[in-house]
């Protein structure tokens, strides 16, 4: 695989060089050892996937929340299929809900090629991983690891809306993050910790237990095992932190009360927060929960953004042109406390002002929410919104 540019991050770009990118020049940043690249949408993230199952020549880790039963989700089966026939260890691991549309009979192509595929938590009563208590607890992660060499993580599931319009997809507004280097072991790490609890048998033994902390400048972070890395903490943490802005994507933004009073006390300090959200969100009760937000958002000094167009997808963070995270975890109540979510975190300068500068590419094209404005709707809308919002810790 032929790399696209990287910069060092220790290296300023030049002036104008980082706004003069354009979409398929999204470059490597290297960061304490490791290499990050952003990737924009499915357009610039599945070619990318795709190469690096292809190039793998021991092992192919993918933990997906929605595999599609659709021309997206056949290329990456077929994908896994050559390298399993080629002799390459192929693991799977797809959630129930999330795939809901693909049968056991979808997978056999790559079974019979040699190749492993297990279901999170199923919904059908007879099943071996079925468990009544556990319906509600989801994978929701969006990982693939290639020989211990790129991994990948972010919000894109493999799944046609998220092919561009032009292949005939429906263009969601989405990122991810490749990275290669030392962090590549951690997502290894941590797709096995899942193995292990839903197929109970032990990981391999060059695989060392998912790390308690951080040691490095790009890390991994996960829920529900690891507290000591869980997402939340992190945005709680950064965002009381936070000396002058905090810049959030998400597609399904209805924070906790923990979270919402780290934003309104950083805001009251004069750090600037900016809140990105679909204009249209493809799940409505979800899009009215969110909007319910929107009032007390704006009366306590945070400014609220709505992308209309192809539906926003992301869940992207950026605080202080210094830490970036990308993943899969929505500030909601499901991802906090009933899903298996990951994120990759990134704590230098280049790389976050590289994330801030496509999240003002978006800002850009939306919409701002003006509370004023916002106050006149209408009653029924209100108490839709409502309802969603009494509603949310039962999503």
């Amino acid at each position: 695989m032929s790399p696209p540019p990287s910069y060092d991050s220790d290296a300023e770009p030049e002036d104008g060089e980082e706004h003069s990118l354009t979409e398929a020049e999204q470059p490597w940043f290297d960061v304490g050892g490791d290499r990050v690249r952003l990737l924009r949408d499915g357009a610039q993230t599945f070619p990318a996937m795709l190469e690096a199952i292809r190039h793998a020549q021991n092992e192919v880790l993918l933990e997906m929340y929605w595999v599609g039963a659709d021309s997206c989700g056949e290329r990456f089966r077929d994908a896994l299929v050559s390298r399993a026939r080629a002799g390459v260890k192929v693991k799977v691991i797809y959630d129930a809900v999330g795939s809901l549309g693909i049968t056991e009979s979808w997978w056999q192509p790559l079974r019979s090629a040699g190749g492993d595929v297990h279901e999170y938590h199923s919904l059908f009563p007879l099943a071996q991983s079925f468990q009544l208590d556990r319906v509600e607890q989801r994978d929701h992660r969006k990982l693939l690891v290639a020989d211990d060499t790129i991994a990948f993580t972010g919000g894109i599931n493999l799944s046609d809306p998220w092919l561009p319009l032009e292949q005939g997809g429906e263009g969601w507004r989405d990122d991810a993050v490749a990275v290669e280097g030392p962090c590549v072991e951690e997502f290894r790490s941590l797709f096995y910790e899942t193995w292990r609890r839903i197929t109970r048998t032990l990981r391999p033994r060059d695989v060392p237990p998912f790390p308690r902390r951080r040691s490095r400048p790009v890390w991994v972070l996960a829920n529900n095992w690891r507290r000591r890395r869980s997402i939340r903490r992190e945005y709680v943490v950064r965002i009381a932190n936070a000396r002058q802005s905090v810049d959030i994507a998400n597609s399904y933004f209805v924070p906790d009360g923990g979270v919402r009073r780290a934003m309104f006390r950083a805001a009251s300090r004069g750090v600037r927060i900016r809140v990105l959200v679909p204009a249209r969100g493809d799940v409505p009760i979800v899009q009215f929960a969110v909007e319910a937000m929107f009032e007390q958002l704006l009366k306590h000094g945070v400014e609220v953004y709505a992308l209309p167009g192809p539906i926003l997808h992301s869940k992207v963070a950026i605080v202080d042109e210094s830490f970036a995270t990308i993943g899969s975890y929505n500030l909601d109540e499901r991802s906090w406390r009933k899903n298996l979510e990951v994120n990759l975190a990134v704590e230098d300068g280049p790389f976050a002002r590289h994330v801030r500068h496509w999240f003002e590419h978006d800002l850009a094209r939306a919409l701002p929410i003006d509370l004023a404005t916002w106050r006149q709707r209408g009653t029924l809308r209100r108490g839709m919104e409502w309802v969603a919002f009494a509603m949310r810790k039962l999503w």
